[in-house]
C-alpha cells in the first residue's frame, strides 16, 4: 500500500484549479429541479455585473457558501445558484462613456465575474445561471405584468417627476444636486408624465401583518425598517368647507394622524399642485412663480423634511369645521401632493414644521395641548419643544372640549362631525403605489401598444416576449426606443390599426424582484416557474445579503411574491424564510487636500505605512513620491475613497482559502469588517499550520489502526474530548448562530491541541488520525480546496463525506482537575477521579508536598466545592 503523501509546502495556487476542476467534471454542486429527501435552498442576493468583484461581494458570497457546504456535509441536498441583476442605468451609462451597446458591455462583465467567483472556491450549481436582461428570463416578467394589467393591479396615471431637459430623462431624487441634473447640470423641471404603476398599497395591509411570520427568522431591526415604510396610520379625513363657494366651490378634504389639535389649526396648507392652489393662481397671477420654483424642488419627503420652509398667502379661506371661523389658505413647499390629499391642516403648536413655517410668516400659533405631565416648561410660542408634538396631555383652549385625552378628543370629534359628513375615521399607510415606468434604454419593456382608438391595450401573451434589441449604442440624449420606429411601429392587437409600442421600460427593481423563484426551474419554457420545482425549493430557506437593501428590495420581493402566489405560480406568503444581513467592509483611506478644500484619495496598496509596536498607524507615505499622506480612518471600501482591494490580488497572492477565512473569522457576519493586511496573513498562517500538520502526520507512516477506546491515555482521552467538544461547537456556531468567527477560532485552538499531542502507541496514532480528519472536515465549509486536497490522503472524497458526529461518551471526563488553597491562595493542583469521595480528597490535598508546608498549625476549617476546589483554612 503507498503510504500517503503531500507537498511539504502548502501552495493553494497549485491545489484550487485542480480541486475547482474536479467539482466542474463531476458535477458536484447540481441539483434537479424536484428532489426527495432533506434539501435547503440557500440563496445571496445576486450581484450587478459591473466588471469586477469587491470584497462586499466575498463576503456576501463566502457566508452563503460556508452554510451551503455545512448543510451538504449534513447529508442535505442544496440548491445554492447564481446569476446577474443585468438592466440598468449604470450599464447604460458606461455604455455612453465608452460608445458601446450596454448588452456587449454587460455580457463581458458577466465572463469576468463568473471567472471570479469560481476562483473563490463556491459551492454553485452553475446550470441555474440567469442574467435578468435575456428574453428568456424577461419574457415572464412581461407575462405576469400583462395578467396584473388584465385584473388592475397595474394602472396608468400622470405623475410628476424630476426631468432632466439635456439627457431627456426622468432623474430619482438621489440624481438631483442642487437642484440641477447630476450628469448633464442642467436645470431640473417638474414634469407630469404618464407612468405605470403596481397597486402594492392593496397589499400593505397583508404585507404589514406578514412581518409576524418573519419574527423568528429576520432581524429585528429589518423588521422595524419595513414596518416604518409601509407606515400604517390610524386617524381621521376631515373636511374644511370652502368659505366662498362663488370663487371655490369644492371643499378641501385632510388627513390627520392628531384630530386632537384641530382646534389648534390656525392655517392650512396646500401643495403646489394641488387644485386650489391653481384656482388661487388663476385669481391671483403673481402665485404662479412660486408654484413654478416648487415644481424644480425635490419630490422626496426626506428632503422637504430639512428644506427651508417657503410659502405664499392664496387669499383664499375655507372654514374650520368645528367653529366655522375662516381659515387662511397658504401654498407651501412642504406639503406633497403625493402623500394624503395634499392639503395639512397646520397646527403651529403642536407640529415642529408647520411651527416653523408659522413662525416664519407670523402666523397665529394656538396652544391645544397641555403637556405639563411630561415637561415643567412653560408653552412657549417662539421656541420648539419636543413635547408640543406629544400625545399626552389633555386638551386645553378648546371649549367644550377641555380635559379630554387624545382618544377622548378623537372619539368626540368624530361623534360631532360625521354626522354633518365632515369626518371620517380612515386607515392610511406611508407606503405609495410602485411607479415602474423608466424612460430608459437598458431594462425590460414594456409589454404595451398605445392605440389612439383603443387607448392601453396589452401585448397578446403569443406575442411575448417583446424583445429589447441589443445592438443600440446609446448617447444620452433620451431614450433611444423613442427614436425608433423598427421598435415601436405596431398594430393594435385590439382594432388592427397602427399603432405605437410602449418605449419605457421597467424599474429594475422587478426583475430583482422574482429571480429568486426563477433559479428553481431556469429552463422552464411553459411558464416563471414549473410548479414541481416551486413546491421543492420555495421559499428560501436562507437568504443573505446587504443592510442596505433592507426596504425596498426586500418589500418589493415580498410583494411579488404574494402576485406570484395569487397567480397560482408559487405558494406560501413569503419568498425568505430566514434573513441574514451582512455587515460592511472597512479599510483605512488616505488622501491629500489642495487649496480649495477637493480630496485626492489614494488606495491603500500604494501607500506605505509606519506602524507602532501594537500595529496602530503612525505615519503614511504615497509610495510614488514618497510624500505624506493624511490618514483618513476606516471606511465602507468604495469607489469614491478609492479604498477597495482588489480581492483577485488577495486569490492570486494567498489563495481563495485564505480570503474566505480570513472574511469570516475577522468579524461576525452582521458587523462590520475592518480590513487588516496583518490579519490575511494570520489567516494564510493558520491554513500553513493545518496543511503542515498534515504532512507531519503522513510523513510519519502512521498505519489506520482500530481506536480501542477503552484502552486510552490521559492525553489521548483529552485529546478525543477536545475533538468532540470542538464539532459540537462548530455545528452550533455555523448551523445556529452564525458565529463563523468562534467557529474558526475553534478549530485554531483544536489545531493547537493536536500539534502539542505526543504519539506513543497505535491507540494514540488512532486518536490523533480522528483529530486531524475531524479538523480537515470542520474546516471544509471555510477552506475547501485545502481539506479536499488533503482528505483525499486519507481516501475520503470531501464531496460525498458526512459533517462528524459528536461521540458523548468521548465528552465524559474521569478524572478532574482540583484547585488546593491554603487560606483562600492557590498553593497546589490535583487530577483525581471524578468519583472520588470526600475524605480521599481531603486527604490527597493535604498530602501535596506544595501544600504541606503551609499547614503550619491546627486547621481550622475544610471548604470543599464539587470539581472545583479544596480551601484549608489554618
Amino acid at each position: 500500500m503507498t503510504t500517503p503523501h503531500i507537498d511539504p509546502e502548502y501552495q493553494a495556487s497549485a491545489i484550487e484549479p485542480q480541486v475547482q476542476q474536479d467539482w466542474e467534471n463531476r458535477k458536484v454542486f447540481k441539483v434537479a429541479d424536484t428532489v426527495e429527501g432533506k434539501h435547503r435552498y440557500i440563496l445571496s442576493m445576486f450581484p450587478y455585473p459591473s466588471g469586477k468583484l469587491h470584497m462586499g461581494h466575498v463576503r456576501n458570497y463566502t457566508i452563503g457558501d460556508v452554510i451551503s457546504r455545512f448543510h451538504r456535509l449534513k447529508g442535505e441536498q442544496v440548491l445554492q445558484p447564481m446569476g446577474w441583476d443585468a438592466f440598468g442605468l449604470p450599464a447604460e451609462n458606461a455604455a455612453i462613456a465608452h460608445k458601446v451597446a450596454p448588452a456587449k458591455w454587460t455580457f463581458e462583465n458577466i465572463d469576468y465575474m463568473r471567472n471570479q467567483l469560481k476562483s473563490l472556491g463556491l459551492a454553485i450549481d452553475w446550470d441555474r445561471e440567469i442574467a435578468t436582461c435575456t428574453p428568456e428570463y424577461y419574457r415572464w416578467e412581461q407575462w405576469l405584468f400583462v395578467q396584473l394589467y388584465k385584473k388592475g393591479l397595474i394602472y396608468r396615471k400622470s405623475s410628476t417627476v424630476n426631468w432632466d431637459p439635456v439627457d431627456q430623462t426622468v432623474l430619482a431624487n438621489e440624481q438631483v444636486v442642487d437642484g440641477r441634473g447630476w450628469r448633464s447640470g442642467a436645470l431640473v423641471e417638474k414634469r407630469d408624465i404618464p407612468m405605470y404603476y403596481f397597486r402594492i398599497t392593496d397589499y400593505a395591509q397583508e404585507l404589514l401583518d406578514d412581518l409576524e411570520q418573519l419574527k423568528a427568522g429576520w432581524p429585528q431591526q429589518v423588521l422595524t425598517m419595513q414596518r416604518n415604510w409601509i407606515g400604517r396610520s390610524e386617524g381621521m379625513e376631515i373636511i374644511f368647507p370652502s368659505a366662498d363657494e362663488s370663487i371655490y366651490a369644492d371643499s378641501l378634504m385632510v388627513y390627520t394622524t392628531r384630530p386632537d389639535t384641530l382646534m389648534g389649526v390656525t392655517y392650512v396648507a396646500v401643495a403646489a399642485d394641488h387644485p386650489l392652489a391653481k384656482k388661487a393662481a388663476e385669481l391671483r397671477p403673481e402665485l404662479n412663480d412660486f408654484i413654478e420654483e416648487c415644481r424644480h424642488g425635490s419630490v422626496a419627503e426626506a428632503d422637504l423634511a430639512t428644506a427651508e420652509k417657503k410659502g405664499r398667502a392664496t387669499g383664499l379661506f375655507v372654514k374650520h369645521p368645528l367653529t366655522g371661523e375662516n381659515v387662511e389658505v397658504w401654498i407651501a413647499n412642504y406639503v406633497l401632493m403625493t402623500y394624503g390629499s395634499g392639503a395639512v391642516m397646520a397646527v403651529p403648536a403642536h407640529d415642529e414644521r408647520d411651527f416653523e413655517f408659522a413662525n416664519k410668516f407670523n402666523l397665529p400659533i394656538k396652544q391645544v395641548i397641555d403637556a405639563q405631565g411630561k415637561d415643567d416648561a412653560e408653552f412657549n410660542a417662539t421656541e420648539w419643544q419636543e413635547w408640543y408634538g406629544s400625545k399626552e396631555g389633555k386638551l386645553v383652549n378648546s371649549g367644550e372640549f377641555d380635559g379630554l385625552d387624545f382618544q377622548g378628543a378623537f372619539d368626540a370629534f368624530l361623534a360631532k362631525l360625521e354626522p354633518q359628513t365632515l369626518a371620517n375615521k380612515k386607515v392610511q399607510f406611508r407606503l405609495r403605489d410602485w411607479g415602474v415606468s423608466r424612460q430608459r434604454y437598458w431594462g425590460c419593456p414594456i409589454p404595451m401598444i398605445n392605440c389612439d382608438d383603443c387607448g392601453q391595450v396589452p401585448v397578446p401573451e403569443e406575442q411575448l416576449p417583446v424583445i429589447l434589441p441589443t445592438d443600440v449604442v446609446p448617447d444620452g440624449s433620451g431614450n433611444p426606443l423613442a427614436k425608433m420606429p423598427e421598435f415601436y411601429e405596431t398594430t393594435c392587437p385590439c382594432c388592427g390599426k397602427a399603432a405605437k409600442r410602449e418605449t419605457d421600460t421597467l424599474d429594475t427593481f422587478v426583475e430583482s424582484s422574482w429571480y429568486y423563484a426563477r433559479y428553481a426551474s431556469p429552463d422552464y419554457t411553459d411558464g416563471m416557474i414549473k410548479p414541481e420545482a416551486a413546491q421543492t425549493w420555495l421559499p428560501v430557506n436562507q437568504y443573505i445579503g446587504g443592510v442596505e437593501h433592507a426596504i425596498l428590495h426586500l418589500l418589493y420581493a415580498r410583494f411579488f411574491h404574494k402576485l406570484m402566489r395569487d397567480e397560482g405560480v408559487v405558494q406560501g406568503n413569503e419568498p425568505f424564510a430566514n434573513l441574514l444581513t451582512q455587515g460592511m467592509v472597512l479599510a483605512d483611506t488616505f488622501y491629500r487636500e489642495d487649496e480649495s478644500g477637493k480630496k485626492t484619495w489614494f488606495n491603500p496598496a500604494d501607500v506605505e505605512l509606519e506602524r507602532d509596536e501594537k500595529g496602530r498607524i503612525l505615519s503614511a507615505t504615497y509610495t510614488a513620491d514618497g510624500q505624506p499622506v493624511i490618514i483618513g480612518g476606516q471606511e465602507k471600501m468604495s469607489k469614491s475613497k478609492n479604498n477597495g482591494v482588489d480581492p483577485q490580488a488577495i486569490i492570486d497572492q494567498y489563495g481563495a482559502d485564505t480570503a474566505r477565512v480570513f472574511m469570516m473569522f475577522a468579524a461576525p457576519p452582521d458587523q462590520s469588517l475592518e480590513w487588516s493586511d496583518a490579519g490575511v496573513e494570520g489567516s494564510n498562517r493558520f491554513l500553513k499550520r493545518v496543511w503542515r500538520l498534515s504532512s507531519n502526520f503522513f510523513e510519519q507512516g502512521y498505519t489506520t489502526v482500530e481506536l480501542d477506546k477503552a484502552n486510552l491515555s490521559k492525553e489521548a482521552q483529552d485529546l478525543r474530548r477536545k475533538v468532540h467538544e470542538t464539532i459540537a461547537k462548530v455545528s452550533d456556531d455555523i448551523e445556529r448562530r452564525y458565529a463563523f468567527n468562534t467557529a474558526i477560532a475553534a478549530q485554531m485552538e483544536l489545531l493547537n491541541a493536536i500539534t502539542k499531542f505526543e504519539v506513543k502507541s497505535d491507540n494514540d496514532a488512532a486518536v490523533a488520525r480522528e483529530a486531524v480528519i475531524t479538523l480537515l472536515t470542520l474546516l471544509a465549509p471555510f477552506a475547501p480546496h485545502l481539506s479536499q486536497t488533503v482528505l483525499a490522503q486519507f481516501g475520503i472524497d470531501l464531496t460525498t463525506t458526512a459533517f462528524p458526529s459528536v461521540d458523548e461518551s468521548a465528552l465524559t471526563r474521569n478524572t478532574q482537575t482540583i484547585v488546593v488553597q491554603v487560606n483562600g491562595k492557590l498553593r497546589g493542583k490535583l487530577e483525581v477521579s471524578v468519583d472520588i469521595s470526600k475524605e480521599d480528597l481531603l486527604a490527597q490535598a493535604k498530602a501535596l508536598p506544595e501544600v504541606q508546608q503551609f499547614l503550619t498549625g491546627e486547621t481550622k476549617k475544610e471548604i470543599v466545592v464539587p470539581n472545583k476546589l479544596v480551601n484549608l483554612v489554618v
